[in-house]
């Protein structure tokens, strides 16, 4: 039961930052007039984004370890940057309404913002 609250309360709060960064970012948009559009929008939004760093973000990790050392970790900007395009192309193919510009600094900058905000709102959500 535990493991199930942590899943939901990550996706709302994923969710939440993704809802965040249209607001905030330009280049990343929901375009839909509903609020129950935009919620299931973005809740969907998140489910790919988790799926596409639970898969992915490991893989290009361990292949690409010597760039991560030899550029300090900065190259993970660039990683989370591609990984929030690729989010975007995937919700672009199921015809969700949400869309990301541009790789600078649309991608880059939302990939950034989505992470902490996402972060914070899971360790402000998560008090028992």
């Amino acid at each position: 039961m535990d493991f199930l609250k942590g899943i939901l309360i990550r996706l709302v709060a994923t969710a939440v930052a993704f809802w965040l960064a249209t607001l905030v970012i330009p280049g990343i948009e929901l375009t839909t007039d509903s609020a129950a559009g935009k919620a299931g929008t973005l809740l969907l939004v998140a489910v790919i984004f988790g799926v596409v760093n639970g898969v992915l973000h490991p893989i290009v990790k361990t292949l690409g370890c010597g760039l991560y050392l030899l550029t300090l970790g900065l190259i993970a900007l660039v990683v989370n940057g591609l990984l929030f395009l690729l989010t975007s192309w995937i919700a672009g193919r199921l015809d969700l309404p949400f869309h990301v510009d541009g790789f600078w600094p649309s991608a880059v900058l939302g990939a950034l913002f989505v992470g902490v905000v996402a972060w914070v709102l899971g360790l402000v959500m998560d008090r028992d």
